[in-house]
């Protein structure tokens, strides 16, 4: 459909890379240092402590893999941006457990492609 998927990550690049590896992704895993795009974006958010202590015991440690100690993350979030850089369309959920539909991508993207063949 003339698109390239790419995901930011927090994640340190060895890690971005291991992710990739791991679940046999075919697109691209970008290491977002200290959440950077995601702060531009407007959509870290930081764990409280209380869940940082649970995710602690289950040695699910983010300092370590996202190489900082803040303990922040970015929303789950899909941008559809065009070759002008303009955001053509976004979805954002505060559900941090929830992540956005690969079937409603095709579906933004067919939409852009039949406005611009109009």
């Amino acid at each position: 459909m003339g698109a390239t998927l790419v995901a930011l990550s927090p994640q340190l690049p060895e890690h971005c890379a291991a992710t990739r590896e791991k679940a046999r992704l075919s697109f691209e895993v970008l290491s977002d240092a200290h959440n950077e795009v995601a702060r531009r974006f407007g959509i870290v958010f930081r764990f409280p402590d209380d869940l940082a202590q649970i995710y602690r015991k289950f040695n699910m440690d983010l300092a370590k893999y996202n190489g900082d100690p803040s303990w922040e993350l970015p929303l789950p979030a899909r941008y559809v941006i065009d070759r002008e850089n303009m955001i053509r369309a976004a979805d954002v959920n505060f559900d941090y457990t929830r992540r956005p539909e690969p079937a409603e991508t095709l579906t933004v993207l067919r939409n852009l492609r039949a406005a611009a063949a109009r």
